[in-house]
C-alpha cells in the first residue's frame, strides 16, 4: 500500500474527503517526526512505539581494501509494533497452523484405525 492508497482507505473508513484525509496523514507524519527529532517516544497503545536509538561510534572495515574506517555515532529512528498489531499480523499464521494440526490429527486417526485392523 502506498501513500495515495492509504489516504483513500482513511477517507473511506472515516468519511473524510480525500483532501482532509491527506491533511490528517501529513499532520500525523509531521507530529511523529517532530517528536522523534526531539528525542521523545511516541506510544500508540496497541499499535506501536516510535523512538530513537543511539548508535555508538565504531570501527568498521572497508570490504575492498580491508582498511579500518571510523563510523561516526548516529541516531536511528525505530518502530516497535504493539500487541494488537502483532496479533493482527499473526492471525493468518495461526489459521495455517490450525489447519496443519487438524490435518495431522486426521492422518493420525487414519493410521491408528488401519493399524488396529
Amino acid at each position: 500500500m502506498n501513500k495515495e492508497q492509504l489516504i483513500a482507505k482513511i477517507s473511506e473508513k472515516s468519511g473524510l474527503k480525500k483532501t482532509e484525509a491527506s491533511k490528517a496523514l501529513v499532520a500525523f507524519e509531521e507530529s511523529i517526526t517532530e517528536a522523534v527529532t526531539a528525542g521523545e517516544k511516541v506510544q500508540l497503545i496497541g499499535f506501536g512505539t516510535f523512538s530513537v536509538r543511539e548508535r555508538a561510534a565504531r570501527t568498521a572495515r572497508n570490504p575492498r581494501t580491508g582498511e579500518a574506517i571510523q563510523v561516526a555515532a548516529s541516531k536511528q529512528p525505530t518502530f516497535k509494533a504493539g500487541s494488537k498489531l502483532r496479533a493482527a499480523a499473526n492471525v493468518e499464521k495461526k489459521a495455517k497452523k490450525t489447519t496443519k494440526a487438524a490435518a495431522k490429527k486426521t492422518t493420525a486417526k487414519k493410521t491408528t484405525t488401519k493399524s488396529k485392523k
